[in-house]
């Protein structure tokens, strides 16, 4: 089986996606995860709200989520952009089913309440903060739907330890999805073709991270900016972890899953090259 995550950043089609996963269900199990960032984005700014993004004090890029931006996030994630998604599959004749973190339990999570941030050079702790960190999978209502032919479609945000709903990395929730499941495969769709040292030249993309090769590692990091270095860690933390495979590919692309399990991306793997899809 597969897990697809389907970015959220600005210019995505996901149309193409949608496409690729009709062709490939229900012959390939896949489940679906999502991102939104970009629509949320406009949609605090319609509501006269700027989104605060903030740098940690590790240098990791995140979004400040209070209690006010978690309702913005529910409405988007939650709402728009999970339903416009099944309303397109189910379009496509896949019998899509959508769901968050919180559903049935499936991803719970510690909630961090205080993030400490680096902010005009200087460090500031803010309060409030509705976001986490995922410890727990329950693969039940995934694996219930899966073999009863439907394919799940699944976003944030997940479940704290005391019920409240907490903002996660959408990567790190597939990666660890695909791990809890025994996916072959997983696969991260952006707005580039994978990891590049310059967005705006295809020709360095980074065609392979060789995970238990120090050296290679260590070049994709250098490559990796902003929040793509997070991209990277996961992809490492998901080879390590056990995941046979792990492709940066492009969304906007035809069929682009399909592109992705034929090498059109960034593969990250352990040294051994194994196929997933014929």
């Amino acid at each position: 089986m597969l897990v697809v995550k389907l970015g959220g950043s600005a210019g995505i089609d996901p149309n193409h996606a949608l496409d690729d996963l009709a062709g490939l269900w229900p012959g390939e199990q896949v489940i679906l995860v999502h991102g939104a960032n970009a629509t949320l984005d406009t949609f605090q700014r319609t509501m006269g709200r700027e989104p605060r993004i903030v740098t940690s004090s590790t240098g990791q890029v995140s979004r400040f989520t209070d209690r006010e931006t978690m309702d913005d996030l529910l409405a988007v994630y939650a709402g728009i952009t999970n339903k416009r998604i099944v309303e397109g599959l189910q379009a496509r004749g896949v019998n899509a089913v959508g769901l968050t973190g919180i559903d049935g339990g499936i991803v719970r999570g510690t909630r961090r309440d205080a993030l400490r941030i680096v902010e005009d050079g200087k460090p500031r702790v803010l309060r409030g903060d509705f976001a986490g960190s995922i410890t727990a999978i329950d693969t039940s209502l995934p694996t219930l739907l899966l073999s009863h032919g439907f394919l799940p479609v699944l976003t944030p945000p997940a479940l704290s330890t005391s019920g409240e709903a907490i903002n996660v990395d959408g990567d790190k929730l597939a990666l660890r999805l695909a791990l809890a499941m025994g996916a072959d495969a997983l696969i991260i769709l952006s707005n580039t073709a994978g990891l590049m040292a310059d967005l705006m030249d295809e020709s360095t993309l980074v065609r392979e991270v060789v995970v238990t090769d120090e050296a290679s590692v260590e070049a994709a990091l250098a490559v990796a900016g902003g929040r793509m270095k997070k991209k990277v860690w996961a992809g490492i933390d998901a080879i390590n972890a056990g995941i046979p495979r792990v492709v940066f590919g492009n969304a906007n692309v035809e069929r682009p899953i399909t592109t992705a399990m034929s090498d059109g991306g960034t593969v990250f793997h352990s040294g051994a090259r194994i196929g997933v899809l014929a």
